[in-house]
């Protein structure tokens, strides 16, 4: 099972080759990130409440297939790797053409933020529920928190 939107593209995702830019995609990527936080509890304001939020380490993007303006897209989203605390984690997005072809594959690794100490931290425990319920790569590890920095 995966976690997946569509999108319908708009003229701003373009480049003068008539292409997706490439910077759209993680666009994509990130927007269904958001999305699925908000569907399980965490919203924007939830995090503000919390004073937590999430950062980026590394975002990788390979890219596969075209995709043309006014194409609808479908992005799925799941669990690549995950600390036993929730502290760290990896995201694998993967981007579909309207042909339902790979069009790219992109893979964040991330971690959460005290936004008031400015330092990274340990999610409430209500976090560890929603990752349990994440989808999950067939290539899904646990992250030892050594090698996560």
């Amino acid at each position: 099972m995966t976690f997946e939107i569509t999108f319908h593209t708009k003229w701003s995702d373009f480049d003068p080759n008539r292409h997706m830019r490439h910077t759209a995609y993680n666009d994509y990527a990130a927007e269904v990130r958001v999305r699925f936080f908000q569907e399980h509890g965490l919203s924007i304001n939830e995090f503000a409440k919390l004073n937590i939020g999430p950062i980026l380490f590394k975002e990788e993007t390979s890219f596969f297939k075209e995709i043309h303006i006014g194409e609808n897209i479908t992005v799925k989203m799941e669990l690549e790797g995950v600390s036993k605390g929730i502290e760290r984690w990896r995201f694998n997005h993967q981007i579909f053409n309207e042909a339902g072809k790979l069009a790219a594959e992109i893979k964040v690794y991330g971690a959460w933020i005290d936004l008031v100490k400015r330092k990274l931290t340990t999610p409430p425990q209500k976090f560890v529920a929603i990752f349990d319920g994440l989808p999950k790569t067939v290539n899904f590890e646990e992250i030892p928190l050594k090698s996560a920095k």
